[in-house]
């Protein structure tokens, strides 16, 4: 089993910025078995260069819950499944960093999309996601 994670972050730095949004998506190999996806206090300002890539604002994440509110639903979407990310070292480090910030060590199999598309489809000037997607008729 699979929890493929998108996360959207205050900014680059897991040691000083938070999520501020994530979609966890269950996959079994065969299906989608399960959704998730939330927008996230951070309890701090978002960066406008974050907010004019993403669109997230910090009206709109004003009410939302904190990571502290849904790190259940986190742990039990991602308890004994692979987390799977395009540029896994940044998802992964966010959440868990977000964990730490819990008190919690979280630990994960990884699976990295970048560098399996690479290893896959070689031959790419760019593996990011939109240009993968394009490349297999994805939208």
């Amino acid at each position: 089993m699979y929890a493929v994670i998108d996360v959207e972050t205050t900014g680059g730095s897991p040691s000083v910025d938070r999520v501020i949004e994530i979609a966890v998506f269950v996959y079994d190999g065969e299906r989608i078995t399960e959704v998730y996806s939330t927008l996230l206090n951070p309890k701090r300002p978002i960066d406008p260069y974050v907010t004019k890539l993403t669109g997230i604002t910090d009206e709109m994440v004003k009410n939302a819950p904190s990571f502290e509110d849904i790190h259940e639903k986190v742990l039990e979407l991602t308890h004994e499944n692979i987390f799977v990310a395009h540029n896994v070292k940044f998802d992964f480090g966010m959440i868990r960093q977000e964990f730490k910030r819990l008190g919690i060590d979280f630990n994960r199999k990884q699976l990295d999309t970048v560098n399996l598309a690479r290893k896959v489809m070689p031959g790419f000037q760019s593996y990011s996601l939109g240009n993968i997607c394009d490349s297999l008729g994805i939208h």
